[in-house]
């Protein structure tokens, strides 16, 4: 599982995608779940991370899906018209990394 940090907003965005990338290339198997839980402050560009996150795991075949996404995030996301593209997780994977 890879997690995303506490705070995700513009200033955080490349940083957090290149560290989801680099990520997304240690995964083994074709599920990938990205674990929200622990993000607090966020902006659009959190669900801009997202979505080109999304896009990269479908291209490398994989799924993607994301666990404990914060309910302000879901209605951020439910606002854009894009809450159907970000799949949730009803459970965290077993191993993570950060």
């Amino acid at each position: 599982m890879l997690v995303l940090p506490q705070e995700l907003t513009h200033a955080q965005a490349n940083a957090c995608l290149s560290q989801l990338m680099a990520g997304l290339k240690t995964q083994a198997g074709t599920d990938v779940v990205l674990d929200a839980s622990g993000l607090l402050r966020f902006d659009s560009a959190a669900l801009a991370v997202l979505l080109e996150f999304k896009r990269q795991c479908l291209a490398s075949s994989k799924q993607f899906s994301i666990y404990g996404m914060p309910k302000q995030l879901g209605d951020l996301a439910m606002l854009y018209g894009i809450s159907e593209l970000l799949p949730l997780a009803n459970s965290p994977a077993a191993s993570s990394v950060k």
